[in-house]
């Protein structure tokens, strides 16, 4: 039996006389879905009573129901009684890593939602171990039963040395080569340092250059109107960023592909419901738009897939069949693979899905392979996901520590101003606030004065001596204990919040004796813990395990107070969007990109 993998259908340009002999009835497809209702993304109509043949994982043609019971005997027919065939969802824009599963794992969950393909920018893992940790991911995305595609990393580090310190530097000539050497990398990812390259930045600029004259696309990450001729004048043509109705109307006008972003909304990623304000309002076309998910935790991946952001676009204005273009059709033309998937003509690949009439899915064929039936994936996925890609050693051995760390800044002996890190709903922005405290007898009188409380942040690459930084969060809501995360966006140092000094080695000791994860302590005690040994971001189970783990966590992070999601926590250091952030530096201002003080 051969392995299921993207690599199991043959190229078109091999298959082009076999596809035309069973499209002209001469010779019998292998598979033919019949009985069914099928979604063309072309002309965005359902078209009754039709069949679809199938023959080495191919499309050979779609026909009326019933024509090949008639041509032959015996051939194998699936009955889809009555259901909607539709082309497999293309996500032109994911992280594996925030799923925090491998690529082989990640498969299982959103093959169930029907989608078949990916296009997955792994700046997480390349925060951390550099080139190294993109190709391990790029070999164990090869033994994936899943297409998945690299948008190779644009912005490692999120900033620059002065300002944070990653595992990893992929410079300009890093990047040129993991373009030469791996035909799976498509585009660039996104470049998450708009404003140094909106400045003309000489680094930035170098690597949009190595994309660009390689003939490649440019993803992109902006916020805020005034940065966007800019931006696309420096070659970036799409965006998953676009957070309202007027920066998606000024995007799409400058060229630029929107991806309608979609989450479950208690979290920062659920966009959508505004940025489509500028089809459904001011008339703009859909065609230069399509829907993503960014980011997923494992949980969240089985109850919130790309399937159900197409649902999403249906319950804000657009149609069942414009909605399933852009979760299809659009994704793949925007990287130039419209002729390969995201419809369902002749000589595509057989990445198939059968849904209801509410577009949830069904059945899914994966390269004319049922992977999904009913629901439930099948004993051949099952055995697929059993022979998973090995992470090599050094992936196990990422998060060093020194012997000895202060977590807790000492308490202000004078009264003064904190540069306090005031969190919100959804969670992606948080707010600069001043606060002006009095001296006060502990910690405790002046959290419970003012609503703070500790956040700290630890270098853990083992390129400095420990650095660790001290800030204070407002309104987090954190009642005990501490919740740390070595999942600490980009450069993936440890972040700590805490109420005292006590819990929070204990959270941090957790995180080092697993090499990574995230966890909830309480009273001395790890109350919920992921553990993630890849890295210090991924696990290395399958994906049904790792989401029994995370509602856990979930409902202990809840329990502990606190008033983001814990992938809205993994934001506070990110540098890159506004208005303030810490690493192990220290606390950064955005976009200034200026550290400043904890205390004035």
């Amino acid at each position: 039996m051969t392995q299921l993998t993207r690599f199991a259908v043959a190229p078109l340009h091999s298959m082009t006389r076999r596809l035309a002999d069973v499209a002209s009835a001469r010779v019998a497809p292998d598979l033919v879905i019949t009985g069914a209702r099928v979604l063309s993304t072309y002309s965005e109509r359902v078209h009754p009573n039709r069949e679809v043949w199938i023959v080495g994982g191919r499309i050979a043609g779609v026909k009326p129901a019933g024509t090949a019971k008639k041509a032959w005997s015996g051939v194998a027919v699936y009955d889809a009684a009555g259901g909607i065939i539709a082309p497999g969802l293309v996500d032109p824009h994911i992280h594996i890593e925030s799923s925090m599963v491998t690529a082989c794992a990640y498969a299982e969950a959103v093959l169930l939602n029907g989608t078949t393909t990916i296009f997955c920018d792994s700046h997480e893992i390349g925060n951390v171990m550099d080139v190294a940790g993109v190709e391990a991911m790029l070999q164990d995305a090869r033994e994936a039963p899943l297409s998945i595609f690299l948008t190779v990393p644009s912005t490692v580090p999120a900033t620059s040395p002065e300002l944070e310190t990653a595992g990893g530097d992929l410079t300009p000539d890093k990047i040129a080569g993991l373009f030469d050497r791996w035909p799976e990398a498509v585009a660039l990812g996104e470049k998450m340092d708009f404003v140094p390259v909106t400045m003309g930045d000489e680094r930035s600029h170098a690597i949009l250059a190595a994309a660009l004259k390689r003939g490649r696309p440019v993803s992109g990450h902006v916020y805020g109107r005034e940065f966007v001729a800019a931006y696309a004048a420096s070659g970036v043509t799409d965006t998953h960023e676009a957070i309202d109705r007027d920066i998606a109307d000024d995007l799409l006008d400058a060229g630029v592909w929107v991806f309608l972003r979609g989450g479950p909304p208690t979290t920062p990623w659920h966009s959508l419901p505004q940025a489509i304000r500028t089809i459904t309002e001011l008339g703009a076309s859909h065609k230069r738009t399509a829907v993503c998910t960014d980011d997923r935790d494992a949980d969240d991946l089985f109850l919130f897939g790309l399937d159900w952001v197409v649902r999403e676009a249906v319950k804000a204005g657009m149609s069942p069949e414009q909605a399933w273009s852009m979760g299809s059709l659009h994704g793949a033309t925007r990287f130039n693979m419209e002729g390969e998937i995201g419809g369902l003509g002749g000589g595509r690949r057989a990445d198939l899905v059968l849904m209801d009439d509410d577009l949830k899915p069904q059945c899914t064929w994966y390269g004319g392979e049922l992977v999904v039936e009913k629901g439930k994936i099948t004993e051949r996925l099952d055995q697929a996901l059993s022979q998973r890609y090995q992470y090599p050693k050094a992936a196990y051995a990422t998060v060093k520590l020194p012997e000895q760390l202060k977590l807790t800044p000492e308490l202000p002996a004078k009264a003064c101003t904190v540069n306090a890190i005031r969190t919100a709903l959804p969670g992606i922005t948080l707010i600069h606030e001043k606060v002006r405290i009095e001296p006060a007898k502990d910690w405790p009188t002046l959290f419970a004065r003012h609503g703070l409380c500790f956040v700290t942040v630890v270098e853990r690459h083992g390129k400095s001596a420990g650095n660790v930084a001290y800030g204070l969060l407002k309104d987090f809501g954190l009642k005990r204990g501490a919740v740390a995360s070595s999942v600490g966006h980009d450069s993936h140092n440890i972040i700590v919040a805490g109420t005292n000094e006590a819990d929070m080695q204990v959270a941090i000791a957790a995180i080092k004796a697993q090499q990574g994860g995230v966890c909830v302590v309480a009273d001395g005690k790890v109350r919920a813990l992921v553990p993630l040994p890849i890295a210090g971001l991924l696990s290395d189970k399958r994906i049904t395990e790792v989401a029994e783990e995370v509602r856990a966590l979930k409902t202990e992070w809840a329990e502990a107070g606190c008033t983001i999601p814990y992938m809205g926590f993994n934001l506070i250091p990110l540098s890159v969007i506004p208005e303030i952030r810490i690493t192990d530096k220290g606390l950064v201002l955005v976009p200034q990109m200026e550290l400043a003080p904890l205390f004035e």
